[in-house]
């Protein structure tokens, strides 16, 4: 693997889905795989065969269907889910086998009732197990942050002795803080060989899921797990298309790249929002319908002398576009360019009229729309047509 390169790893169809209230169909789960095939993510993490028939048929599905993507099915160390997955993966020309155990000490006493030894003997019986079937294995220590550190050490080396060549370390519940979560990824990553790919999975219930992932890059960290629109358990996951930008856009701090097609950004963000009924917050970052929107009038003006003044990211490069909000902060700097892009002619007073009215108007927290702009020009010109006649 080039050193230079991140993986993505994208879990929209596994740990998004387990979203509550998302339910999507198997049809579903292939349209989204063929769109984040075009997305160009490394993985697709397609579901988990073992907790439903119909996430066992959707794994199968994408696993024919997709080429230029790798197909990774979750198992835990168990003997039923390895068989699952296994079988659900045979059709994929590039099948990844995603197998995990708890490491906490919560985790192992209140869940798995396992000591550490136990713990460990799992790990490496499932990863050769796993082994003899697909050549590509990744082996997630769930909870690893709340792991006890020299623990965790023990449990990637056992992993990677039994043939994990990609061990993930996740912040599974979202506890971590960006610099504890970046000497945890750094120390572990000391006691490995070089061949192993660290992978960072981080979850947002403080908020901070990208900058934790993007710590663990930092550290050394290669691949990270992501999912569309940030959706996932609870607070969700690291949003991929933050990721992905904050490296590209980033190039000259970060000195990395991936293969995120950025064109396909906001398409595949729709897409994921339209077929699990999420709705994507007006302010998200990058895909957010605000997120190039401008209406305050100081903002507008800078805009349009340059729009580097307020956008140092290029809304085209990820299928969006800037947008220049008639409401209440407006200016006549904006009005006067979208007149001029609708090829409406005005005066001096008709801008003033004008403007009063969609203050008056935008009271309503909304935003003033072209057939309404065209509205307020005929009131506008038509009041002042007949003063000028004394009509």
């Amino acid at each position: 693997m080039n050193a230079e390169q991140v993986l993505i790893f994208d879990t929209t169809l596994r740990d998004g889905e387990q979203s509550p209230g998302v339910a999507l169909t198997v049809a579903e789960k292939v349209e989204i795989a063929h769109q984040l095939e075009r997305l160009g993510v490394d993985f697709i993490e397609a579901g988990f065969p073992v907790s439903s028939a119909s996430d066992f048929e959707a794994v199968r599905e994408i696993s024919s269907q997709i080429a230029g993507s790798h197909v990774a099915a979750l198992a835990r160390c168990e003997e039923a889910d390895l068989e699952a997955a296994i079988r659900a993966l045979e059709p994929a020309r590039s099948p990844r086998l995603h197998v995990f155990i708890a490491t906490s000490p919560v985790h192992m006493k209140a869940k798995l009732n396992l000591d550490p030894e136990s713990v460990l003997a799992r790990i490496d019986r499932y990863i050769r197990a796993a082994r003899a079937s697909v050549a590509d294995v990744e082996f997630s220590a769930e909870d690893a942050t709340r792991s006890d550190p020299a623990f965790l050490v023990e449990v990637a080396q056992v992993a990677a002795g039994a043939g994990a060549r990609t061990i993930n370390l996740p912040d599974t519940v979202g506890y971590a803080m960006s610099e504890e979560y970046a000497r945890l990824i750094a120390h572990v990553k000391s006691h490995l060989p070089d061949d192993v790919i660290l992978s960072v999975h981080c979850h947002d219930d403080l908020g901070l899921a990208v900058a934790n992932s993007l710590a663990g890059v930092k550290a050394g960290a290669r691949q990270v797990e992501v999912a569309v629109n940030g959706i996932g358990e609870r607070a969700g996951n690291a949003a991929l298309e933050e990721v992905a930008m904050a490296i590209a856009a980033r190039a000259d701090h970060w000195g990395l790249s991936h293969r995120v097609n950025l064109s396909e950004i906001y398409r595949t963000s729709r897409l994921v929002s339209e077929r699990t009924g999420m709705m994507v917050q007006a302010n998200k970052a990058i895909v957010g319908n605000n997120a190039f929107r401008h209406e305050s009038g100081i903002h507008q003006d800078g805009m349009l002398k340059d729009p580097k003044t307020y956008e140092f990211l290029d809304a085209h490069a990820i299928g969006q576009g800037s947008h220049l909000v008639l409401g209440k902060h407006s200016g006549r700097h904006a009005l006067r360019d979208r007149l001029e892009r609708m090829g409406i002619s005005y005066t001096a007073e008709h801008l003033r009229q004008m403007q009063r009215h969609i203050k008056v108007m935008a009271e309503g927290k909304r935003a003033i729309d072209d057939q309404e702009l065209y509205g307020i020009w005929q009131q506008v010109a038509q009041q002042a047509d007949g003063e000028q006649y004394g009509l």
